[in-house]
């Protein structure tokens, strides 16, 4: 197993930084090392390594969520208004439609499964996206009308929703069934983590008003909540119905509302986390995919069924900035910064094929391919259109 982590963390640090030089996101290269040492390929990953790869990715999640949650501006929001409420939630559910029309048509999916592929594939990814926006802030491109903090805010809160309707539709695919039950539970599931996230955010803000924790503790500390919240979700599933991940997003919000400073230290200690955690993720999701699977005609199929998705997906934004006062040139920028996936999808790509779903192979090989085509078109495109299609604004904003 050591000799498989040596050759993740440095062959994949060394890869990423060379990748990075000709502007292709990192993740593109900790992908394709985890194919090359995949057992399709040259297997020489451990298999104690991919046996323990679901609950790697599940404390992947929770770091993701958490950094979204403590990242969240509600006031940025609330400014630009209508428009980056709707680009929050609109343009994904529009691609998922989109899936759930033409799956079953293409890949002979049900429509349930076909909601989860959606569910996978729709989320834009933050890794991508956010560097680049924090850079256009930056050097006050599209500043007066506010372009890259629509993006910004936009790409992590269509995280959190893509993620919650990505577990209530596992439940309906696990049940296989649209019964009474299994819909009235995907609200309560939503109410009781918002409240679990409540509880827990305001009593952690008071725990750390009150008493003088250091940041490295806090991180501890909320890691641990995290654990208890997904171990809570777990024991109750028989009797009630609760979003654990969404309880650590709103947990997270609490904290980042309640205490600013605080809230910016620890999210700093989870950016370092995610940064270790960000190269075994992509491998282990690359060494986990079928590589005779994805080069046969269903990949094909799947890349057709991706192009028709982000059609759907472009609909959506467009939707979301009817009204507003973007101009065309604002708008393919946004439309093109709402392309690049791979967080959320190396995430939660695998796990319907862990939990031995029958679409879970469609699903995982669907979200390995969107990485592949999106991430680095996504970025290529941003870094070589941003001069072109927004404008240049060297002024203060209130």
């Amino acid at each position: 197993m050591f000799l498989s982590l040596f050759i993740i963390f440095f062959v994949g640090i060394i890869g990423g930084i060379l990748l990075e030089k000709i502007r292709i996101p990192k993740i593109i290269w900790y992908l394709i090392l985890g194919i090359l040492m995949s057992p399709s390929l040259f297997n020489i990953i451990d298999e104690g390594l991919l046996k323990i790869s679901s609950y790697l990715r599940q404390i992947a999640l929770v770091i993701i969520l958490t950094r979204s949650g403590l990242s969240l501006d509600l006031k940025g929001l609330k400014e630009i208004g209508r428009p980056a409420i709707l680009i929050c939630f609109l343009p994904a559910l529009f691609e998922i439609i989109g899936i759930a029309i033409f799956g079953p048509i293409l890949l002979g999916i049900s429509i349930l499964e076909a909601l989860l592929l959606g569910s996978v594939l729709a989320a834009v990814s933050p890794a991508v996206v956010a560097p680049r926006m924090i850079k256009l802030i930056e050097t006050n491109y599209g500043k007066n009308k506010r372009v890259p903090e629509l993006i910004l805010a936009g790409a992590s809160c269509d995280d959190i929703f893509v993620i919650v309707l990505f577990y209530s539709f596992k439940n309906l695919v696990t049940t296989n069934s649209f019964n009474a039950l299994s819909i009235i539970n995907i609200p309560i599931s939503i109410l009781s983590g918002i409240v679990l996230g409540i509880l827990l955010g305001f009593s952690v803000s008071f725990v750390m008003k009150k008493f003088k924790i250091n940041t490295i503790i806090q991180v501890i500390v909320l890691l641990a909540l995290s654990f208890g919240s997904i171990a809570l979700e777990e024991f109750v599933k028989p009797y009630f119905a609760i979003s654990s991940l969404l309880g650590i997003i709103v947990m997270a919000l609490i904290i980042s509302l309640k205490n600013k400073n605080d809230a910016k230290k620890i999210q700093s200690s989870y950016n370092s986390l995610w940064q270790g955690f960000e190269i075994l993720l992509f491998v282990l999701v690359g060494a986990s995919i079928n590589i005779s699977y994805a080069i046969s005609s269903t990949g094909l199929i799947i890349i057709g069924l991706v192009v028709i998705s982000l059609l759907f997906r472009t609909i959506g934004v467009l939707i979301s900035l009817i009204f507003t006062n973007y101009n065309l040139k604002e708008k393919i920028f946004i439309i093109i910064s709402y392309l690049p996936k791979a967080t959320v999808q190396a995430s939660i790509g695998g796990i319907a094929l862990a939990e031995g779903l029958a679409c879970g192979e469609v699903i995982l090989t669907a979200a390995i391919i969107v990485i592949l085509i999106t991430a680095p078109l996504g970025a290529i495109l941003m870094d070589n259109t941003y001069k072109k299609l927004l404008s240049y604004d060297n002024i203060e904003l209130e």
